[in-house]
């Protein structure tokens, strides 16, 4: 029903001022964020005012694709000292000023019941220190979000999320995330103009209590969820840590020397391999 849908709004530009995104520094290490190849670069929505392509929140950045009216990635700091537990209130959904208008998914695209608007940076993420309650509220920028299948938003994506972040709490760990859609030609189409991601990929990169850098990359699929768009079909669906060099090659990105402290990275002896994640003794770091 109309009055249970989510409300949308748009900030005013004031609102942004000051937001320093993403910092590569964070970690201690300096992690950039990732580069696109050529073709991909070509997609990326410019801002307004011919500053750039990143849109800087509190605590995280987005870049966004023209194409697809979707982030090509998110990137956000989690500071596990300084996390905050802030209780959700009623969902607005921001447009940002920013970028153009049409540069933003449709929210009529939402309006399928078994679609979420997916927060491809989990609300929580980003919501510690003075500015949690700005960062709270960034969070709800369409920009943000991607079409989901309500049971990977809110159970499978959900578990992995929420063990990164309890993670970086209970150890005090400071955690850089990096998280988008998978872009592929055959994609479903959702009302003859709206096209779903079928996978979503994450890189989670932290320092180890020895000192040394970890970067682990994530692979879910929806795809079983999708195959029928207009009714939906439930089907097997998993998670997989995935090496790094294989989420570069279906993103079109590139994360430098961040994939070298990937404990899955392929070697001329090992081929790259994936796992599925059922649960937090499946990872390694």
């Amino acid at each position: 029903m109309q009055e249970n849908r989510p409300e949308t709004a748009e900030l005013n530009l004031e609102w942004y001022t000051g937001s320093q995104g993403y910092d590569p520094q964070f970690l201690g290490p300096q992690v950039d964020l990732p580069t696109m190849s050529p073709e991909l670069s070509l997609d990326k929505v410019p801002l307004s005012d011919g500053s750039g392509y990143e849109l800087r929140y509190t605590h995280f950045s987005v870049v966004m694709s023209k194409s697809r009216k979707l982030a090509i990635f998110t990137a956000v700091n989690i500071d596990g000292r300084q996390l905050q537990d802030m209780p959700r209130g009623r969902d607005v959904w921001y447009f940002d000023p920013r970028i153009e208008r049409e540069y933003h998914m449709d929210p009529r695209v939402y309006e399928h019941p078994d679609l979420d608007r997916g927060h491809l940076i989990r609300r929580l993420d980003p919501v510690w220190g003075e500015e949690a309650e700005e960062a709270n509220e960034d969070t709800f920028h369409f920009t943000n979000c991607s079409p989901q299948h309500r049971a990977l938003n809110r159970r499978t994506w959900l578990g992995l999320e929420r063990y990164i972040l309890d993670n970086a709490q209970v150890h005090e760990l400071r955690v850089t995330v990096f998280t988008g859609p998978v872009f592929r030609d055959d994609d479903e189409i959702y009302s003859g103009e709206f096209a779903i991601p079928a996978e979503f990929w994450k890189v989670v990169a932290i320092v180890k209590p020895d000192g040394h850098l970890s970067a682990t990359g994530y692979l879910q699929s929806q795809r079983d969820l999708v195959t029928d768009l207009e009714a939906f079909s439930f089907g097997e669906y998993k998670t997989y840590q995935v090496p790094l060099s294989y989420v570069e090659t279906i993103t079109a990105l590139d994360f430098g020397e961040l994939r070298h402290h990937d404990p899955l990275m392929p070697t001329e002896e090992i081929a790259p391999q994936a796992q599925v994640v059922e649960g937090p003794n499946d990872i390694v770091l």
